[in-house]
Order: C-alpha cells, then sequence, then structure tokens
C-alpha cells in the first residue's frame, strides 16, 4: 500500500497553456488554507504556449522551504511532461494521467482528465480535475475546494463556475475511487498553526516590504523574473498610495526613480540582469548626485537573455561593478521570504541614511517560489526618513566628518537643493577644482566605512568555532539548511550571507576560525568565494556550483556534501 505520513511530493507538468500555473495556485492556497504546511516551486519554459512546465508542491507536516528532486505522486497533462522530468522518477513515483494521450511506456493509474473535463462542459479545464483528483486522493473537504474555486472564478461568470464546481465534483470522485481501489494513504496531517501564518511567493514579500519601508513610487520596464514584483505593487497601488509608472525602457525607469528620491519619494526599481545592463548609467549618476536609490534585481541566466524564465546567482559581480567611476554602494540578499520582507524594507532606510543606491539581489527561484511562513515583524513601525529641512544657506553636499551631507529636499525650506551630474563644490556648482574632486571623491567613499559597521552580520547555524564551515549567500540558504538538518554533520556549521556589500568586519574573523571550508552558490565561478578572497585574502577550494538554470534540491546538497566529506572532509 503506498503510503504518505508526514510529507508528500507531487509534481504537475504539462505544456504552457494547460493551466499548470492555475494547479500550482489552486493548490497550494487550499491545501494551506485546510492547515498543511505548503512550499511551490515552478520551472517554465519561456513561451506562451507549447514547451514543458512543472511545478512541484511539497505537502507536510512541518515548515517546508526548499526544493526536492523526489516525486511520489505525477500528475503529467501531456506526455512531455513525463519525460521532462524522468530523471527524477523513481520506482516509488505514482503517476496519474490519461493513458490515451500518456501511451503505456511509463505505468500509470490511468485518469481520463480530458473527457471529465469534456463531461463538466471543456476539455479546458482538466487542471481543474487535476486539482480536485488530489484533494480527492487527500480526502479533502469538498466544500473548501467548492468554495475555494467559486472564489477565485468569481470574476468569470457564473457559467464558467459552474463548470469548474462540476469539473472538480468529478476530479474529487475519482480521486477517492483510485484511492480505495490502489490503496493509497495519504495520511498527513494539517496543522493548527498554519492557519494563522501567510502563503506567498518571494515576488510578493519584496514587494510588501517595499511598503513596509516606505516605498510611494515604483518605475519599471516589466522583465522576468522581477515582474511579479512589479505587478503585486501596481494591482495594490491605490491600496499603498502609491504611484506606479510603466516606463518604455529601464533607462527612463531609473531615471524616474532618481528624480522621485529628489523631490523627496521613496522610490523602487524592479528590474532584472538585462534591465540593470540599462540602469548602469542611471546607477553612477545616484553615485554621483548622492541620491538614494532601490533596485530589486531578479536574477536570471545570462548573458543576453539566456534563460529568461531559470535562475541563477551570477549577477553579483554586475551588481558589484555595474557603473563608472567609484562611489559606495549596498548589495544585500535575502536568504528566504521573511528576509525578503524585512531586507527590503530596509533597504529603503539604508538607500536613505547612505545617500547611496541599495541593490536586493534575488532571482527567479526565490521570486517563484510559494511556502507559509510567520507574518513578518513590524516592530520597526513607521518608516524614517533622513532628509532635513533647509536653511536658506543650504549646501547640499556640505564636507561633513562622516562624509554624509544633509539632503534637502526642493521646497522644503528655504535653502536651493541643487545637484549635479559632473562634478561639484559643496553648493553643487560645476567645478574643475581639481583639489575640490578629490575632497568630493574622498567624502563620498569615506561613508562606505560608515555602512560597514552597521552591515548586517551573517546567520550563523551551529556551533561558532566549528571545524568545517559551509557559506552560501542569497536565496540557497533553505536548501543548505534542510540537507544539514538531514545529515547532522559533526563539528561542522553554516555561515549564510544576506549582506553581499559592504561586508562586514567580522567576515574574515568567522573564516579564520574553521579548519575547512566549503562554498556554495548558483553560478559557475564562485562569486561570492571570489568576493571573499578578495575581501579577507581566503581563498576557498572546496566549492559546490550549480549553473543549469535550475535551483539546487536538497538530495543535491546532501549528495556532493558526502562527496566531500568521503573525499576527506572530516
Amino acid at each position: 500500500m503506498p503510503t504518505f505520513d508526514r510529507e508528500l511530493s507531487l509534481t504537475l507538468g504539462g505544456e504552457a497553456g494547460q493551466g499548470i500555473q492555475t494547479i500550482e495556485y489552486l493548490l497550494s492556497h487550499l491545501l494551506k488554507t485546510a492547515g498543511y504546511h505548503i512550499y511551490a516551486t515552478k520551472e517554465y519554459m519561456s513561451r506562451v504556449r507549447g514547451g514543458s512546465n512543472s511545478t512541484t508542491l511539497r505537502v507536510g507536516e512541518k515548515s517546508i522551504a526548499a526544493p526536492c528532486d523526489r516525486i511520489d505522486l505525477l500528475i503529467p497533462l501531456d506526455k512531455a511532461a513525463i519525460t521532462h522530468v524522468q530523471n527524477r522518477i523513481s520506482p516509488k513515483t505514482l503517476i496519474l494521467g490519461d493513458k490515451s494521450r500518456l501511451g503505456e511506456d511509463f505505468p500509470l493509474i490511468d485518469v481520463p482528465l480530458e473527457k471529465l473535463a469534456g463531461q463538466a462542459g471543456s476539455g479546458i479545464m482538466a487542471n481543474t480535475v487535476a486539482a480536485a483528483l488530489v484533494c480527492g486522493l487527500m480526502e479533502l473537504d469538498a466544500g473548501l475546494l467548492n468554495q475555494f474555486l467559486s472564489s477565485y472564478f468569481a470574476g468569470k461568470g457564473a457559467e464558467i463556475i459552474r463548470q469548474n464546481l462540476a469539473a472538480a465534483a468529478l476530479g474529487l470522485e475519482w480521486g477517492a475511487k483510485i484511492a480505495r481501489q490502489e490503496q493509497i494513504k495519504i495520511a498527513i496531517k494539517p496543522t493548527p498553526e498554519v492557519k494563522n501564518q501567510i502563503l506567498l511567493n518571494g515576488a510578493e514579500a519584496i514587494a510588501l516590504g517595499a511598503v513596509a519601508g516606505g516605498c510611494n513610487f515604483v518605475s519599471a520596464y516589466p522583465m522576468s523574473p522581477s515582474t511579479g514584483v512589479f505587478t503585486t505593487l501596481a494591482q495594490n497601488a491605490e491600496k499603498f498610495g502609491l504611484v506606479v509608472e510603466q516606463a518604455e525602457d529601464e533607462i527612463s525607469a531609473v531615471n524616474m526613480a532618481l528624480g522621485a528620491w529628489y523631490a523627496g519619494a521613496r522610490a523602487l526599481v524592479p528590474t532584472s540582469g538585462g534591465g540593470f545592463a540599462l540602469m548602469v548609467e542611471g546607477i553612477s549618476l545616484a553615485g554621483m548626485l548622492e541620491t538614494p536609490l532601490v533596485i530589486s534585481l531578479g536574477q536570471r541566466p545570462g548573458p543576453a537573455t539566456g534563460l529568461p524564465t531559470r535562475t541563477e546567482q551570477a549577477d553579483l559581480e554586475f551588481a558589484l561593478y555595474g557603473g563608472h567611476g567609484e562611489f559606495p554602494r549596498i548589495i544585500l540578499a535575502p536568504g528566504n521570504l521573511q528576509e525578503a520582507f524585512l531586507l527590503t524594507a530596509r533597504a529603503f532606510d539604508m538607500a536613505d541614511r547612505f545617500q547611496t543606491p541599495v541593490i536586493i539581489l534575488s532571482d527567479q527561484y526565490l521570486v517563484d517560489a510559494y511556502y507559509n511562513t510567520e507574518k513578518p515583524d513590524l516592530a520597526s513601525g513607521e518608516p524614517e526618513n533622513h532628509f532635513i529641512k533647509t536653511r536658506a544657506d543650504y549646501q547640499r553636499y556640505q564636507l561633513t566628518e562622516n562624509g554624509i551631507s544633509p539632503r534637502g529636499i526642493p521646497g522644503f525650506g528655504e535653502g536651493l537643493v541643487c545637484v549635479d551630474s559632473d562634478e561639484h563644490d559643496e553648493a553643487a556648482h560645476i567645478t574643475e577644482d581639481l583639489d575640490i574632486r578629490s575632497r568630493m571623491v574622498e567624502k563620498r567613499l569615506k561613508k562606505q566605512e560608515l555602512i560597514k559597521e552597521t552591515a548586517l552580520q551573517p546567520t550563523l547555524l551551529g556551533k561558532a568555532g566549528s571545524q568545517n564551515l559551509i557559506i552560501a549567500w542569497g536565496s540557497t540558504y533553505q536548501v543548505v539548511k534542510e540537507a544539514l538538518e538531514i545529515l547532522s554533520l559533526k563539528d561542522t556549521a553554516f555561515l549564510h550571507f544576506s549582506q553581499l556589500h559592504p561586508l562586514p568586519a567580522t567576515t574574515a574573523g568567522l573564516l579564520a576560525k574553521a579548519r575547512q571550508l566549503v562554498i556554495i552558490e548558483n553560478n559557475a565561478t564562485s562569486q561570492f568565494g571570489k568576493l571573499l578572497q578578495l575581501e579577507t585574502g581566503i581563498k576557498i577550494e572546496n566549492r559546490i556550483l550549480k549553473y543549469n538554470g535550475l535551483p539546487f534540491t536538497v538530495e543535491e546538497i546532501t549528495e556532493h556534501l558526502k562527496i566531500l566529506w568521503e573525499g576527506g572532509l572530516e
């Protein structure tokens, strides 16, 4: 009897246009409402129709926040969906699908999804039948499913709701029947605490964090995978009091944001690697103007268009060095949804306080992954503005001890708030006085040391001073954490960085305490490893790297670490 008693890994696949994302949304939100811990991640091709897409949901009794390779239950809507995930199928994988479409190359339990959808009104609702099939296998309450479907399709009219409810009833019936016939038992228990948690993805967490940080202006040109941040804010613009502008390109978007900050707003620019490339001149402009700027950079594999709907951590060096001239900047990289929210809110305060660009470095995997989590702590209260009311003798670039000149806003006070992209004196008048040039460069760079003093400390899991230290950054946090919980390695700790630049002053000391270091990154050249070597002089020889466009899975990290340990690590 196939029994799943603590966790189920469920994968659904099909071509673009068959509603795979709809199934993911329905099941993840429905199962969370029913009290299950939910994690969902998608893998999809860059096309409107065709190709082969999949979504994997992990349903469990305990919190889950990382992808896995294992498939317990596979529901393919077309034949390509099976071959697409073939290397993840094991003899224990149960495949449920339409044998007339899928053939007999793989053993499967026949479910005529399209025929059942046709009986309900249209074959296009095969995705609703598939979602309800899962609910039937899990013996979920039909009333809850019907309530959810009625709400989800409320905007499409009564007939669409009726047809989907009919399709769901057939899916539920078949799910219950198959569970009896095949003796499939899904005995995962709902957890009461889940109902008080929120379910969201990384894009929504970044968007909400921006609002918490006082963001009131958003300008962007849509580009995967950052579009989710932009659309979340645009859809809620009225509710949150936002001005949202879809610019004609990324050059306009970043310059609009600079203008908004100059006028006293708090502006966000969501983009991806290709868009960030176009913004480089604007970033340098922010450096010279000393205008705050917050950019949410969702990484995807490049160069050029690369794999536009896949993931990678390969834009760190670009974020670090993009721009001409020398000026301070801050780079943050959230490790999970809580950090995506909190670090985005913090980014606005840091940009405002230090008058410098702040780049939030996420990636496709993080922004598209859903899971339930506690509501973020909003104890920090209302955002604090760092601009001043100017006097008549105000000078925008006043030389100060710490390098931060008081920032005035046009119309707020008596002073004239001038800025200039040319080198300038304290009053922002253009100058080619080379002595003033040196003093202005030193003033701008002086802020870097102040920023470093406030840098976020990396998160240490495990005992300080452990012999072995595993290092990661950004979105790999949860998958490394789960792999280490499985392995229970002796005398081993995990150090995760969420602020990549400037690094905290403690970094070298933390690395030097360990005898053996291992770094894990979702890129081909260990960009963070190179940065650590540059900053600390410590070279990390043991590297686990992945760069095929997919995120690490728990099994991959586990196996890689086992090999390293068997090869000499203790």
